[in-house]
């Protein structure tokens, strides 16, 4: 704002009468902390101005310095670099990042609300399993992607509704079923003593599996490989399931509703013991059928048209897409169609302002086709529809396949990942002081896993590794709990007795005065004032790794703080208060921050 006025000055000083908008005085970070706290490049008034931005730059520093308010104003070329005043900054920030408030993950925390999307309803899909197997690596990327964008969003004030579809219909799912008729003999989940979804997996594999090898005995006797699938007598008894299912059959309805019963059971065991939750559940079974008079209003319209097999279709070919076929000869709906209805549904029932679609990058032109084909349907809201695509995650042993049962399974990988944290917390001897060994060994592990996930930008194809995730070291989740868990050790230490995790006093001037703010201290009063603008940040792109990333940076300036400044045992108790109440504020950022990005906050590892 002083600078706007310094401009404006100017500005009537050449005679000319237009102000200046303080947003268009935009700030950046200079790339030398030597030059200043913020940098102010002058260009944009040197048409108005009349003047070289150098100018311009020199002119207002000197019209700032009049001011005294404590801040220093340097020209640097066409830049006009500011020096905050370090003591009345920090009280300031700390002030802000102190506040008394409730700190639950639910929007109730003071600081970090940069209120950007208040009001805006935002609906996200994300998950959409298959009921013939457990989820995997790959959904636990989707479900921590989904689940951070969206407590983001509800950071910045959105309303969100999170959603998912269960993809519980179509020939995968009749395999397992399949399998699970012929070769189950009355076993169920709990008289094998295996999670209801993986023993539903199981079947899907043995499917594969007898396939497999009757697909080979076909191919011996010169039969061409494609057609010895699609002749297959497992193949085509899966086929006449499918039949069967769809006209309603009562026994086979009833052996798909016992088998989605299991496999949707033991997902949502997998949901809560990651964090992951939803507001509603679509299943594909109840929506498949709801896009067909979508599809029949628009050959009325004349936007699609018959084929002469009977098939509906349409042609893209103007907006550089394909011809699509959106219902079958015999009149029967395909993916696509669903996606119609299904979308229409939910606009009707929840009215959002966006709705995003958190899917592998590899159906992009899926979400293409279906956005541009809603928006000819004349709905326009398609215009606010968005495919948060994400790449392929893979192990170091290659590629997973799922009907080979090479997959991951998500609850073995968080085993294992639990498994050698709690091998960790052994070795150094830590059982006695962790508490409950086992319960932060399942924290650090997801702390691992989901901060593994989300450090790099969702488009991005990754290799997940077990071992490097778990480094308590280094970029990792393990990194980031462990600096909460010393703050959080640091403040039950407290040598003044204050007890500052229970109050929310706030540091004052005195204590924080120009000379006495060290670098390693103002590098942390200025992370701790990024902290909102790296929310917005991520919300407006919808993409966590920028909030990972500036956890990261956070973690990194207090270790160096924590490493130059003596904190309980300072200079003085004035001073020694002052870097408590420093260190409080960075572990309620921190307890924040790891929230939103679905890593447990531990004060004890």
């Amino acid at each position: 704002m002083r600078v706007a006025g310094a401009i404006s000055a100017l500005a009537q000083e050449a005679g000319i009468t237009a102000a200046i908008n303080p947003n268009d005085v935009n700030a950046e970070i200079p790339p030398n902390p030597q030059m200043g706290d913020i940098g102010i490049p002058m260009f944009a008034f040197a048409k108005l101005l009349r003047r070289s931005p150098g100018q311009i730059a020199a002119a207002a520093a000197a019209i700032l310095a009049k001011e005294n308010s404590g801040e220093t104003f340097e020209a640097e070329g066409p830049y006009l670099n500011i020096r905050l005043n370090r003591g009345e900054t920090a009280a300031a920030v700390l002030a802000e990042a102190l506040k008394p408030g409730i700190q639950d993950g639910d929007g109730d925390f003071p600081f970090g609300r940069p209120a950007s999307l208040n009001d805006k309803k935002v609906m996200v899909e994300f998950s959409s399993p298959n009921t013939n197997k457990p989820l995997h690596l790959g959904h636990l990327r989707n479900d921590v992607l989904g689940e951070s964008v969206s407590r983001i969003l509800a950071a910045c004030g959105a309303k969100v509704r999170k959603t998912c579809i269960i993809n519980d219909r179509g020939i995968h799912i009749c395999k397992s079923m399949l399998s699970y008729k012929e070769h189950g003999q009355g076993q169920t989940p709990q008289s094998e003593g295996v999670k209801s979804d993986h023993f539903v997996g199981r079947w899907y594999v043995r499917f594969s599996k007898d396939l497999k090898e009757e697909v080979a005995q076909r191919v011996a006797g010169g039969i061409p490989e494609p057609a010895a699938e699609a002749e297959a007598p497992l193949m085509i008894r899966a086929q006449e399931l499918l039949r069967k299912w769809e006209a309603g059959d009562g026994e086979t309805t009833e052996l798909w509703q016992k088998m989605t019963d299991w496999a949707v059971t033991g997902m949502k065991e997998t949901y809560t013991r990651t964090g992951v939750s939803f507001d509603h559940y679509d299943f594909e079974s109840q929506t498949w059928l709801l896009g067909k008079d979508e599809v029949l209003k628009g050959l009325e319209k004349g936007l699609f048209f018959r084929q002469p097999d009977g098939a509906v279709a349409v042609d893209l070919s103007a907006e550089k897409l394909d011809k699509k076929i959106l219902l079958r000869s015999d009149g029967t709906s395909i993916y696509i169609t669903q996606d119609f209805g299904t979308a229409v549904k939910r606009h009707e029932n929840w009215p959002f302002d966006q709705l995003v679609y958190v899917v592998g990058s590899e159906q992009q032109y899926h979400f293409k086709v279906l956005f541009t084909l809603l928006d000819k349907l004349g709905y326009a809201w398609a215009k606010n529809l968005y495919h948060l695509s994400y790449g392929m995650v893979n192990l170091p042993e290659g590629k997973m396949k799922s009907r080979e049962g090479t997959v991951v399974d998500a609850d073995d990988l968080i085993d294992s990942l639990r498994d050698m944290a709690l091998e960790e917390i052994r070795e150094k001897e830590r059982e006695e002081e962790v508490g409950n060994p086992g319960e932060v060994a399942e924290k650090i592990a997801l702390g691992a896993l989901h901060y593994y996930l989300l450090q790099v930008s969702p488009a991005k194809d990754m290799l997940f590794d077990p071992k490097e995730s778990l480094s308590f070291t280094g970029n990792t989740g393990p990194y980031l709990q462990y600096m909460g868990a010393r703050i959080s050790s640091m403040l039950r230490k407290d040598a003044a007795g204050e007890n500052l995790q229970g109050q929310a006093q706030i540091a004052s001037a005195s204590a924080y005065t120009p000379g006495a703010v060290s670098d390693p201290e103002w590098e942390l009063v200025k992370m701790l004032a990024a902290y909102p603008a790296a929310v917005a940040e991520a919300a407006a792109k919808l993409d966590p790794s920028h909030l990972t990333a500036y956890l990261y940076d956070l973690s990194r300036a207090f270790s160096r703080f924590y490493h130059d400044c003596p904190i309980l045992n300072a200079e003085t108790k004035e001073l020694s208060r002052a870097r408590l109440q420093l260190s409080r504020a960075v572990m309620r950022v921190l307890k924040d921050a790891l929230n939103l990005v679905c890593i447990p906050f531990l004060e004890v590892m």
